[in-house]
């Protein structure tokens, strides 16, 4: 077997006897997770999948997360997926006791993340300028639906409600059709990202200076953030841009076309790819048809080329064009369902699905860790999920002070 040193930064490794991954580039961070259902803690995942150490302070009853399906063996499959390698803390931030516990982990800690509504913190007394004061090194993050300015500040909101507000429902699904939702929460994991950036920088800003900030994040910004195209369109023209199915607005033939047995996605994002397509499928007057010479011509007239490809994609199935187009060198791809990706060879090879111990005993399956690093290994199995405060007895032991019920409830 490779040693550490020979093993390629994507080969699983076998973690620990405890179940906890490898050590990560910020193995030397504690994060104390004050956050709740999913933007606050895939955030906090990701610092732990890297190293850091995340304790989840939860509230009397646990993250609602907890109580969300599917279940196995009686355990959240959802929780699981987003809290693996954490260690659970329960406390009441309403009680004296509770919030006396929170300072002595606030006085250990590099970082805290909260997902309240914007003042909860404040009420509770752990708002940003008295921590700041108090512990001028820590970095808070505060992520929120609207942030905390602005007219919406005090607004609650979910992933479906920024998705809304944010413009991307209205560039999603197929001209004419209802309403669509995203198939994933990108509100909350877009904002998940982003407070990881944002943590990353204020690291760095730290570590030259020794001054902890605040980081303010809202899913809203953020859902504007990442309208990119649509937005640079609308600025340039003027039109609202609207739902175009799986087409691109501005390069073309990028879509889904019909085979003789299913679909097949092509991006042919340039005009030697799209001579290089009408070639494969047996059509190469299309390339130098006046009508479809340039990406912009191809744009103009993206149904009548559409109907022209298909008229020779639906000839052969899904899987022998997949074979052509990759011998052409041509970007494809068939439409793959959730079971067809965690059995990919790639994802496989990518160790993109790993195991965690959930706490019930049972072995876990769920996503990986996409940040391949080189001086890392990136294990299979993951840290376990924790049990609701599974980890007080250790905490408190750290913290010099007696076995009891301090700060639970």
């Amino acid at each position: 077997m490779a040693t550490p040193d020979e093993r390629t930064i994507h080969e699983p490794t076998t973690d620990a006897a405890d179940g906890h991954p490898a050590p990560g580039p910020l193995h030397d961070l504690t994060v104390l997770d004050l956050t709740r259902v999913l933007a606050g803690p895939f955030c906090t995942m990701l610092l732990a999948d890297l190293g850091a150490r995340v304790i989840k302070v939860e509230p009397p009853g646990g993250d609602d997360a907890r109580h969300f399906g599917p279940f196995v063996n009686g355990e959240s499959a959802y929780f699981a997926s987003l809290n693996r390698g954490k260690e659970s803390l329960v406390l009441d931030l309403k009680t004296d006791d509770g919030r006396a516990l929170f300072e002595k982990l606030l006085a250990r800690a590099d970082i805290l993340v909260e997902n309240f509504r914007p003042g909860a913190m404040d009420r509770l007394g752990f708002g940003w300028d008295r921590l700041h004061s108090r512990y001028p090194r820590l970095i808070y993050v505060a992520a929120s639906g609207f942030g905390h300015s602005g007219p919406y500040r005090d607004r609650p909101a979910y992933d479906l409600v920024v998705q809304a507000m944010g413009g991307i429902m209205s560039l999603t699904g197929h001209p004419g059709g209802a309403p669509t939702r995203v198939g994933t929460s990108i509100g909350d994991i877009a904002a998940g990202l982003f407070a990881a950036v944002g943590i990353g920088a204020a690291l760095h800003h730290r570590t030259h200076t020794g001054e902890g900030m605040m980081v303010d994040l809202a899913m809203f910004d953020c859902q504007a953030a990442i309208l990119e195209n649509a937005l640079a369109r609308y600025f340039a023209t003027g039109e609202v841009p609207m739902p175009l199915g799986a087409r691109h607005p501005s390069i073309t033939p990028f879509d889904a076309f019909a085979t003789a047995d299913g679909h097949l996605v092509l991006a042919a994002g340039n005009d030697a790819l799209f001579q290089r397509l009408c070639e494969t499928i047996g059509r190469p007057d299309l390339a130098t048809n006046q009508r479809f010479t340039t990406n912009p011509d191809r744009t103009r007239r993206a149904e009548e080329l559409k109907r022209e490809l298909e008229g020779e994609l639906r000839k052969k199935p899904t899987t022998e064009w997949r074979k052509l187009m990759d011998a052409a060198g041509i970007p494809n791809g068939p439409i793959n369902d959730v079971a067809a990706v965690v059995t990919d060879p790639q994802i496989a090879a990518r160790n993109m699905i790993v195991a965690a111990m959930g706490a019930s005993g049972t072995d876990l399956k769920m996503a990986g860790n996409p940040i391949k690093m080189s001086a890392f290994a990136d294990p299979g199995r993951r840290g376990p999920v924790p049990p609701l405060d599974g980890h007080r007895r250790r905490i408190l032991e750290e913290l010099d002070i007696p076995e009891n019920d301090l700060g639970r409830s």
